[in-house]
């Protein structure tokens, strides 16, 4: 359905993709997954035909994103990451004006948009500028899909949204796709992962790794140790200094430590800290998350481009 083939863009000096190729699968709800600055609405705007490659192709249903960008732009349904309806409208008039460019009405879909748009239409009449942050999400998710797009594109909808809504958000996305529907999001909270069928994980304009939340954690999930102890920033500062140590870092309440591969085991890391006056000492082998892998398939991806 999608297919992005070397493509790589840059602003100035600035290489914000390099050299990147994937695909999304017809019927797929895949994610982008990074922090801020690392590609990912770069992709999306080029996929939508906003922005042009510097190299490369991007193909949408089979049609070249550039040469064909009208036809990309009425099969694809664009929510961008700020809230971009207009705040002076009404709920029903942003719904309306969005029907009409693309020659639909609100009556024409609005079984598709139904389980989404009832939940503010008792505000329909409401300014968008008024609504919460909620309540914008759907009102902009409802105007993305009234035209009944085959693909979705999401730029970090979820961001500045309580949990509540954040997880309101994602069921209606798996209904969607459900319902058929291609779904591409981007977005920088690593627990939505697990809500995608596959994911990219981004940096710094390149992919680190891709493919099934589960099957990227079983590939590069490696041991590691939540560590806790009284005396917080000596315990992180010892664990830095530590020969056997690949990595350690905050999460949470303890310290995740990766120790080096054939390392040391919980009484040798008990021992250790032991010997650097550290007291109240919990030591327990710590399943490893899309986080965890994230973070070491970001260190090793730093190690390369230094030594290169």
């Amino acid at each position: 359905m999608i297919r992005f083939n070397n493509v790589s863009k840059s602003y100035g000096d600035v290489q914000a993709v390099s050299d990147i190729s994937f695909e999304v699968k017809e019927h797929e709800l895949f994610g982008l997954i990074g922090p801020d600055g690392a590609g990912k609405t770069t992709l999306l705007r080029m996929l939508v035909s906003l922005l042009l490659p510097d190299f490369g192709s991007i193909s949408l249903a089979g049609c070249n994103v550039v040469g064909n960008y009208r036809k990309v732009r009425s099969l694809v349904g664009y929510m961008p990451g700020r809230f971009s309806l207009y705040q002076d409208l009404s709920v029903e008039e942003n719904l309306s004006f969005f029907a009409s460019v693309f020659g639909s009405s609100i009556a024409e879909n609005y079984h598709l948009i139904e389980p989404i748009y009832k939940q503010i239409e008792p505000f329909r009449k409401r300014r968008a500028g008024k609504l919460s942050g909620g309540m914008k999400q759907k009102l902009a998710l409802s105007c993305a899909l009234i035209h009944k797009p085959v693909v979705l594109v999401l730029d970090e909808p979820t961001t500045g949204v309580d949990a509540v809504s954040r997880h309101e958000f994602w069921d209606m996305l798996d209904n969607l796709k459900k319902a058929g529907i291609t779904i591409i999001v981007s977005t920088p909270y690593m627990d939505e992962a697990s809500r995608c069928d596959r994911v990219a994980l981004i940096q710094q304009g390149c992919i680190l790794s891709i493919d099934t939340p589960g099957s990227i954690v079983q590939t590069h999930g490696k041991q590691h140790w939540n560590i806790k102890a009284r005396e917080r920033y000596k315990l992180i500062t010892d664990l830095e200094a530590w020969e056997q140590t690949a990595s350690v870092y905050p999460f949470g309440q303890y310290l995740h430590l990766k120790l080096k591969s054939g390392g040391a085991g919980r009484n040798e890391i008990i021992a250790y800290l032991k010997r650097n006056n550290h007291e109240q000492i919990e030591a327990c082998e710590g399943t490893p998350g899309i986080e965890d892998v994230f973070i070491d398939l970001m260190t090793e991806n730093d190690k390369k481009q230094i030594e290169a």
